[in-house]
């Protein structure tokens, strides 16, 4: 069989003129193989909503190290979130597993943004009923199950991209927009979520009106090494 390589890539923004993002993003080894990356939104933005997703996050992997599984991971995180916060503050929550024990990609959603899986030209949304964390007690996430194959692209992202363009009445079409970079530039998973990023950060007149994070998983068909490698970019305030 041929070698396949997952590739990772983030692009995130801060809500304007907002020193602190409310999203929170973290990529784990799985103690059975592969990776997680999970990606949390604490309600409003800013500080308070950071550490609302700091301890969504910091929950689920401790959880998902211990080998507990992402839909109970996430379970747990939310129950945690509801009894510390009586309900009153929520946190919307993806993870994204390449598990390499079961040969699969595991998408865990608690959030009423959709994702889109790509395979070619066809894109897929799914935007089933998600309920945020915290917001009752047993809030369960929608799950879906990927076999791994060549070629498959996976768009996550927070509510920022949502929720872009609505102040002037012209919102983000996000399907369209994955679209249409895929057609006219066959970009890389990096290039992709820059430009969906970008295109929401246009639509809100380069003052984005909230926190945005996206998040793009691929599976390329070529594995040019056995080398991993992770890259991270983080401007400095000047």
């Amino acid at each position: 069989m041929e070698r396949m390589e997952i590739q990772i890539a983030v692009a995130k923004v801060n809500k304007y003129a907002v020193s602190e993002s409310g999203d929170t993003l973290e990529v784990i080894e799985r103690p059975t193989g592969g990776l997680s990356v999970v990606l949390a939104d604490g309600q409003t933005s800013g500080r308070g909503a950071k550490a609302v997703s700091m301890m969504v996050v910091r929950k689920v992997i401790s959880l998902i190290a211990e080998g507990v599984r992402d839909g109970a991971a996430a379970r747990a995180a939310s129950d945690a979130l509801f009894a510390e916060r009586a309900g009153k503050v929520t946190c919307t929550l993806n993870i994204a597993s390449v598990d390499l024990h079961s040969n699969t990609i595991v998408l865990t959603r608690n959030n009423p943004s959709p994702m889109f899986i790509c395979r070619g030209e066809e894109i897929d949304a799914h935007a089933e009923d998600s309920s945020s964390l915290g917001v009752s007690r047993n809030v369960r996430p929608v799950i879906t199950e990927l076999t791994i194959e060549a070629g498959l692209t996976i768009v996550i992202f927070t509510d920022g991209i949502s929720h872009a363009g609505e102040r002037r009445g012209t919102p983000l079409d996000a399907r369209q927009t994955i679209r249409s970079i895929i057609e006219d530039q066959d970009p890389s998973p990096q290039e992709l979520a820059d430009a969906l990023l970008s295109q929401a950060v246009r639509l809100d007149d380069n003052r984005p009106a909230d926190d945005i994070s996206v998040l793009v998983l691929r599976v390329s068909p070529h594995a040019s090494d056995n080398v991993r490698r992770m890259t991270v970019r983080l401007p400095l305030p000047g």
